[in-house]
């Protein structure tokens, strides 16, 4: 709708142009100085300022446009945040640790031997710990500006709004990230055991920019966790990660999502792989306040494939909110997408995904499915699929699904002598078992499925709608 055509004639159209001026205003907490003072080598600093006049020209998103339909943006006010002071400076520090961050020691208690270990801080603090095995067959995991091809790695995924349809808040992501870790395993190397990257972030008001950048060379095969996680703080979190994977290679990622109950994030998942290559991503959606995540798979070479696989469950006041490109630029891919939520209390999800097929992708294989559990009242979910199909030898499907849970299935649990709020946690728990069950980390099964437990069995908030 434009702005002459709002509601309310001339007075609308000047509201619509007062909420655009506004998303547009400058910022007083992100600016070129700012940006400029961050640590790193002159083509980093570059970059940054860079994104940030892309940002700055683009302006804050709103519900009005439809990738952000259903979402959260319009509450955002993001002059309340400022950028986390860098390491080596005042402010929040240290690095998260099993003592510090309990979510994170059970997941490295569950994960045992690792390739490697990267804990990042609130300051941008960055440790890094590599099996001596690992390093000598080349594999770099630490720092991408101490990387030899930095300039080249960062941005090649997710370049910013200018590239592929990534949103905005890459590009503000770019402008103040401190730093970024980068995995990149050589050609024909295999890893045994997973590398970790934890992220632990702190500080009122304060807005944080983990970047991951993950290459894998022609061949090579490697399982890479992401966890993060926060204090009760009200922080802003904006991740991006970039997953580059090389003609024949293989690459597992699960990233874990445990932010704190007043956290906002606004994140960007970008993959590219490549000819005969395989791509399975899980991405775990537990905690937050609003955590928005958005995932592009680009399959650019003939026999390439992506798995993506999705858990989220908010209660309270959270909402979980994931947007998909599924896009095959190549004859013969494949895609093979599950997304499923539950949602109680007054919590919202929000799906929406979009296959779209290329001139010349002959042979596609492209499938979307996404699968709501409401348990309350108060709760709600939205699933929109979309296909866009350029080829006409295909086979593509979508299904979408949202609704409470089956009677049957609670009376058949119930008429056994099972309680009622057991036997609703055992239906969640078979609700997301199937997805657990194809987790790229076999350990990672049950730590995930005892957060689930704990989420489907607390007590409702005081005043709350469930049952």
């Amino acid at each position: 709708m434009s702005a002459a055509a709002a509601p309310g004639g001339a007075g609308g159209a000047t509201v619509a142009t007062e909420a655009l001026a506004h998303r547009r205003k400058p910022l007083s907490n992100f600016t070129s100085d700012v940006a400029g003072a961050l640590p790193g080598p002159d083509w980093l600093r570059r970059r940054r300022l860079g994104a940030l006049e892309r940002f700055q020209a683009a302006g804050l998103p709103s519900e009005s446009e439809e990738i952000w339909r259903y979402s959260r943006i319009d509450n955002l006010d993001l002059d309340r945040f400022a950028p986390a002071t860098p390491r080596g400076a005042d402010g929040p520090s240290g690095v998260p640790s099993g003592a510090a961050d309990s979510h994170l020691g059970e997941v490295m208690e569950a994960l045992g031997d690792r390739s490697a270990l990267v804990l990042v801080g609130p300051d941008g603090s960055v440790e890094a710990d590599v099996a001596r095995t690992v390093a000598s067959q080349g594999v770099t995991v630490g720092l991408l500006s101490e990387h030899p091809e930095g300039a080249e790695l960062l941005g090649a995924i997710a370049g910013g709004a200018g590239a592929k349809g990534a949103d905005v808040f890459v590009d503000l992501a770019t402008a103040f990230a401190s730093d970024a870790v980068v995995v990149d395993v050589p050609a024909g190397v295999s890893l045994e055991a997973p590398v970790l990257v934890g992220h632990w972030y702190a500080g009122a008001a304060v807005a944080h920019f983990p970047r991951t950048v993950v290459r894998l060379g022609p061949g090579a095969r490697a399982s890479v966790v992401e966890h993060l996680s926060s204090s009760q703080d009200d922080v802003l979190c904006c991740p991006v990660v970039e997953l580059d994977v090389g003609d024949g290679a293989a690459l597992d990622y699960t990233s874990i999502q445990r932010l704190g109950s007043r956290a906002w994030q606004l994140g960007y998942q970008g993959s590219r792989v490549g000819r005969d290559a395989s791509l399975r991503s899980l991405a775990a959606a537990l905690g937050g306040y609003y955590a928005r995540l958005r995932t592009d798979s680009h399959l650019v070479a003939a026999g390439g494939s992506a798995q993506l696989m999705a858990l989220y469950f908010g209660d309270h006041q959270q909402m979980h909110d994931f947007r998909t490109l599924q896009e095959h630029a190549a004859p013969k891919t494949t895609s093979d997408l599950l997304f499923k939520g539950a949602a109680r209390d007054e919590a919202r999800g929000v799906y929406s995904g979009l296959i779209r097929v290329r001139k010349g992708a002959a042979g596609t294989n492209a499938f979307q499915t996404n699968r709501n559990l409401v348990l309350s009242e108060g709760a709600h979910a939205e699933s929109v699929p979309n296909l866009e199909i350029e080829e006409n030898d295909v086979r593509c499907s979508h299904a979408s699904a949202v609704g409470p849970v089956d009677e049957d299935q609670r009376y058949y649990l119930e008429s056994r002598g099972i309680p009622p709020e057991v036997a609703d946690r055992l239906i969640v728990l078979g609700f997301f078992d199937d997805l657990l069950a194809r987790s790229p980390v076999p350990a990672l099964r049950q730590p995930l499925r005892r957060v689930v437990a704990e989420k489907a069995s607390a007590p409702a908030p005081s005043g709350g709608n469930d049952r």
